[in-house]
């Protein structure tokens, strides 16, 4: 897979659910909006009438997939939608969520974040048995399992479903009259229920990847989703159950160093606060002696901030990001596409020009992209280039819903830290250490999450690695 510069990792999806409000597909829109940082490669919304679902979805952003005439065709007071960025099954229509079926449990959409780690063998096992599938996202897999189950209620089915799959999984499920949602149990993806007071002491209920979504929608963030837990809201009201038992808890600390928007909580934690105070140790571990700090936008501006807070050197925005430049320059040539970093990025000579650099930024990959910056900063005059980056070594690909590289490509994985800042072009490199970032999003005693990409120590088995590494691409 090409780097595509300024898009070291792709994103993983974002989620929502509504439940009971008469604009749940406007709600949905606007929530996806707000998780757009999550996934720009497609999106779509089911919504359901109480008789048929509704769905439409398309390649493209959010904001210009759906219109108000589109939004318009997609009535109910039940809707959940998905924006996407491949980590399984390649870039196309057919794979965008959410999936929507009739089938013997009646009408269902289903939306999911993450990675299904044995979907290969479930895939396998289900077209053996007659299943024909038309995607290659392991979502439908899920669906495929539901179908098939003997249980007569659709809760009853997904439950069975759920207890078959491994690995990532935060699930947002429609059906004519409800909405169900799951986590797995070790609560790798993250997914939030929150409130939204209607008039008449009605309640509306809604879930999301990232609490901003709530934020926009004027709903009230009331807790998690359960790792392990399903929560059904119908008719009947809210059910909250646990479809399978406790499991050593992993959540992907990524989403705090990068993923998350800083004015979200994730995990029930602050990510602000998270990302500030990586940014104060990258600061105690790693101090260099210069005249300003500079963050990579925009996921390294926070962390900067906690930087220049903690060592008392000035913070200034020395890059600027153009954010209207939209995929399609990585197209037409290997020429153009050198000019990646330049359309995305621009540096203020006047901030640079003969300043001593600390810059800021979440992660190095392959280290191509963070080279390219270190040039234009020193091509604008810098005098010396002080690399900090606000995590350890990324040394082992992630299977849980980061599309993260094989462990060849990965700079981290094959080389010294001096080997590296010789390759970017850097007078010093620094990365926070796993113990720092462990108390930075307080799991020094508790041990909740996951930090295989930084450890190679995966919280799941898998039969053979490699294998899962090659098909990821084609299945999930």
């Amino acid at each position: 897979m090409l780097e595509t510069p300024f898009d070291k990792f792709r994103e993983e999806c974002g989620v929502v659910a509504i439940h009971g409000h008469p604009e749940a597909a406007n709600l949905a829109y606007l929530a996806l909006h707000a998780l757009q940082h999550r996934g720009q490669e497609s999106a779509g919304i089911a919504s359901s009438d109480g008789r048929l679902i509704h769905t439409y979805k398309s390649m493209g952003h959010v904001a210009d997939i759906f219109t108000p005439e589109r939004l318009g065709r997609l009535p109910g007071h039940l809707a959940i939608g998905h924006t996407r960025y491949s980590t399984t099954g390649e870039t196309a229509l057919l794979n965008a969520q959410p999936f929507a079926v009739a089938c013997n449990k009646g009408r269902i959409a289903v939306a999911h974040n993450g990675n299904i780690t044995n979907a290969r063998e479930l895939r396998g096992s289900l077209e053996r048995e007659g299943s024909i599938f038309q995607a290659s996202s392991d979502t439908e897999v899920i669906l495929h399992l539901v179908a098939r189950s003997r249980e007569r209620l659709l809760e009853a089915a997904l439950r069975e479903a759920l207890l078959e799959l491994d690995g990532a999984f935060s699930l947002v499920f429609l059906a004519e009259d409800r909405v169900i949602v799951a986590r797995d149990p070790h609560g790798f993806r993250p997914l939030a229920m929150g409130q939204l007071e209607l008039s008449g002491s009605r309640i509306s209920y809604v879930f999301a990847s990232e609490t901003c979504a709530f934020d926009l929608l004027g709903a009230v963030y009331v807790g998690e989703v359960e790792p392990g837990e399903m929560v059904i809201v119908g008719p009947e009201g809210v059910t909250r159950e646990r479809y399978a038992p406790p499991r050593n808890r992993a959540h992907c600390v990524f989403e705090h160093v990068y993923f998350s928007r800083p004015d979200s909580i994730v995990f029930g934690r602050s990510v602000q606060e998270s990302r500030e105070m990586l940014g104060r140790m990258l600061a105690r571990e790693h101090p260099a002696e210069a005249d300003v700090v500079v963050p990579v936008p925009d996921s390294g501006v926070t962390a900067a901030l906690g930087f220049a807070a903690e060592s008392g050197i000035p913070f200034r925005h020395g890059l600027i990001r153009n954010h209207y430049v939209g995929r399609t320059f990585i197209e037409p040539s290997q020429g153009l596409r050198d000019f990646g970093v330049k359309l995305k990025l621009n540096p203020v000579r006047h901030l640079l020009e003969g300043k001593r650099v600390i810059l800021v930024d979440d992660s190095i990959v392959r280290g191509t992209t963070s080279r390219k910056i270190v040039r234009m900063v020193r091509s604008a005059g810098a005098r010396e280039v002080h690399l900090r980056i606000s995590c350890p070594p990324t040394v082992s690909p992630c299977f849980y819903g980061v599309d993260t590289p094989t462990k060849s490509e990965l700079i981290g994985a094959n080389n010294s830290v001096d080997e590296i800042r010789r390759f970017v072009e850097a007078d010093s490199l620094g990365y926070l250490s796993i113990g720092a970032l462990r108390r930075c999003v307080a799991d020094e005693e508790e041990h909740g999450y996951c930090y295989a990409c930084y450890t190679g120590d995966y919280p799941t088995d898998f039969v053979d690695l490699e294998a899962l590494m090659r098909s990821r691409t084609r299945l999930g």
